[in-house]
């Protein structure tokens, strides 16, 4: 396997080093190199998003999750999807329609000039990077770990996670935001490939989708229904999941770039309805990786479970592809939340153009070297974060949508208000904070505060109105 895995390896770095000749920018601007020149069809839109949210660890972590709680995931992920879709098409417009007034260079910039003060911009840079940074360095460090499992004499854990972030840090200096997006297109295909031959023999192994869910059912019935085998899938836990997802186009600076670069309101349509495609195209494969796993290796720990279904029972040429797959699945993801920081930063910096981003550039460099030793020295804090980041990222989800939607400026206080409920989010996910009030969840009442915070703020807005 080893020799395919270099051979396919080669192959892969030949066709990035086309894309990154190809994007090469001879000069760097904000809009070249922050925002690709602001006008991306939707076929590398739709692409390239796919690949910042569909990380290696829905080729790792969602096929255990079936295994181990059940398809009730699939039901409100495919709800959840469908409602984020819809409001990327309604709020996008309007976003797009904003940034394109603003000279957008930054989600936090554009909540500075929403809100007329710089702690909205603060809050959103901050919050992303919070949460950001924890999710890239796990993924790293998983993919390594993973890679010095399959070739322990190949390199040493730290190697691996160097290479990667290596690779990362080059063809996003040389060629910018485009360059990103190309190779996340090649990563996107690579990915979506991959996991559906996976897919395919897992299916295969049962000989048929039905006989598969019989033989799950006579393993676990709970495993097919809700809230399954291990009460996971309650009301407060799919609503909490279903906002975090449907958040996702506007609370995550490396969805929203790519939203508000979209060439045209009806590219923008088109890529949102090819997302909600391809991301149910994308899990459906991994619950049946997991349903494979939940008959044959019930009790086996995560890392033995995914060793079996992506390499030993794969032959050769789809191990090979399958870790190929991986490695393009953490750099595509980590590449796009490691520059997309250092755009939120740029668009905090009022200076020269030429100088700001020559400090951009440096912290983008900053931002990958400390994902690098946080990999490297990764805790079960900074796992609990990863896991949890898209919830974390939807707190700025109420603020954020008000500095969008409102054509007047809002007041200070949703700012203040995420910027504490980011505080108790974390305190409560590190245990020093209370993790329940009364019988709802923390994440739960933290976004009834905000939602109490958005009707007191449009009461605030409604009565300058009056008064003007």
């Amino acid at each position: 396997m080893l020799t395919k895995f270099i051979i396919a390896g080669l192959v892969y770095m030949v066709v990035l080093g086309f894309l990154v000749r190809k994007t090469r920018l001879k000069e760097k601007t904000t809009s070249s190199y922050l925002l690709a020149g602001g006008n991306i069809g939707y076929v590398i839109g739709l692409f390239t998003i796919a690949a910042t949210i569909f990380s290696a660890f829905t080729v790792v972590g969602m096929p255990d999750f079936f295994r181990t709680h059940g398809i009730g995931a699939w039901i409100f992920l495919a709800v959840s999807d469908a409602m984020m879709v819809y409001g990327l098409i309604r709020v996008g417009k309007i976003l797009r329609k904003k940034a394109r007034k603003t000279d957008f260079k930054g989600m936090s910039g554009l909540m500075v000039n929403s809100y007329g003060t710089k702690l909205a911009g603060y809050v959103a840079f901050i919050g992303a990077m919070l949460f950001l940074i924890p999710y890239i360095s796990v993924q790293i460090s998983g993919i390594s770990i993973f890679l010095n499992a399959a070739f322990p004499s190949a390199l040493p854990i730290w190697g691996w996670s160097l290479l990667i972030v290596g690779i990362m840090i080059f063809y996003s200096e040389t060629g910018g935001l485009r360059a990103i997006m190309y190779n996340d297109t090649l990563q996107g295909i690579l990915l979506f490939i991959m996991i559906w031959i996976i897919g395919y023999n897992c299916i295969d192994y049962f000989g048929s989708v039905s006989s598969m869910f019989e033989k799950v059912e006579s393993v676990s019935s709970q495993l097919l229904s809700v809230p399954g085998p291990n009460g996971l899938f309650t009301p407060q836990f799919l609503l909490i999941s279903a906002i975090a997802i449907i958040f996702l186009p506007f609370t995550q600076p490396q969805i929203s770039t790519r939203v508000i670069i979209m060439k045209s309101d009806s590219a923008l349509r088109k890529m949102a309805i090819g997302l909600g495609i391809v991301a149910i195209l994308i899990i459906l494969p991994t619950m049946f990786m997991g349903m494979y796993g939940a008959v044959l290796y019930p009790n086996a720990s995560t890392q033995e479970f995914i060793g079996h279904v992506l390499l030993y029972d794969q032959s050769t040429s789809v191990a090979a592809l399958g870790l190929i797959g991986l490695i393009a699945a953490a750099i595509s993801t980590s590449d796009s939340q490691i520059f997309a920081l250092g755009a939120e930063l740029r668009s905090l910096l009022n200076m020269d153009d030429k100088k700001a981003l020559q400090i951009t550039r440096i912290f983008i460099f900053i931002f990958g070297a400390l994902a690098l030793i946080f990999s490297i020295i990764s805790s079960e804090h900074l796992v609990l974060l990863a896991r949890t980041s898209f919830a974390g990222t939807a707190m700025m989800g109420p603020m954020i949508l008000v500095g969008i939607l409102s054509n007047k400026k809002p007041s200070k206080l949703l700012p203040i208000a995420t910027i504490v409920s980011l505080g108790c989010y974390i305190l409560s996910k590190t245990g020093l904070f209370l993790s329940k009030i009364w019988v709802l969840e923390m994440e739960l009442v933290l976004f009834l505060g905000l939602l109490l915070a958005v009707f007191i703020e449009i009461g605030i807005l409604g009565k300058r109105k009056q008064k003007a």
